[in-house]
């Protein structure tokens, strides 16, 4: 699965002295999203997501954390129109908070709030919600985004803290999914990985009570039901061939 930070190309610390006169526009144009074929979740949008994604789990660093599939190949994303409208009820949190951004410090003792300034919605024409005030001061607008990132970041370290647990109990084995087109080729994709069933069930009966009261053990049923939507990846990816083979026949 590819690397998934590929939507900020830039993450500019946001200061009144580089964006006085700054603004953004916001849209419903997701092309930013078009080369990524997974999307980071937090656990807290596993109910929501489980409905229309496959969520599973991949090594980031020294850590394993949630990933909604978006694509089968590399930079491919299945959930994306060709008008770059977003192919789905629900969009991850991940996507939302784009162009926006923490950055941490060395010592990850400070955030610091970054814009990605490639972002087509940044502008210095007053288009959209501005950064700065008049007097100085970030906008309501600023605030808002403050607030949601916050809220984004403790959810971060709660998933971060459930997935160590899972891992910590054993239960993460490598998975794959293949998919067949009509003509009989194969695409694999593979690099994540999924709550083993058997290992769950052997686990004791005071773990699963402890799991049960906080939540986590739904939280990893919902992750276990929503392998089903591999089906509906597999099937946008056998579309989106169809559509690759139409657009060539008028080419040719």
């Amino acid at each position: 699965m590819t690397k998934q930070m590929l939507i900020y190309e830039t993450a500019i610390p946001v200061s009144h002295e580089r964006h006085a006169d700054a603004s953004f526009d916001s849209s419903n144009d997701y092309a930013f999203t078009a080369a990524i074929n997974a999307v980071p979740l937090t656990a807290v949008e596993f109910q929501r997501a489980a409905a229309e994604f496959a969520i599973v789990f991949t090594q980031v660093g020294a850590d394993i954390l949630p990933t909604a599939v978006l694509g089968v190949r590399g930079e491919q994303n299945l959930y994306l129109t060709k008008d770059a409208q977003w192919r789905a009820k629900y969009v991850p949190a991940f996507i939302r908070r784009y162009p926006f951004v923490f950055a941490s410090s060395e010592d990850q003792q400070t955030l610091t709030l970054c814009i990605d300034e490639t972002c087509p919605g940044f502008n210095r024409e007053g288009r959209g919600q501005r950064l700065f005030g008049d007097d100085g001061k970030p906008t309501a607008y600023v605030e808002q985004v403050m607030k949601f990132l916050q809220e984004y970041q403790v959810q971060f370290e709660r998933t971060r803290l459930f997935c160590r647990q899972l891992k910590d109990l054993n239960l993460f084995e490598p998975m794959q999914a293949t998919v067949t087109t009509p003509t009989g080729t194969t695409q694999a994709l593979g690099g994540f990985l999924g709550v083993n069933r058997e290992r769950l069930r052997d686990l004791s009966g005071e773990t699963l009570s402890k799991l049960a009261r906080t939540d986590e053990l739904e939280l990893v049923y919902l992750h276990l039901h929503s392998l089903r939507n591999f089906n509906e990846v597999r099937d946008r990816f056998i579309g989106s061939l169809a559509s690759e083979t139409d657009t060539a026949a008028r080419v040719s």
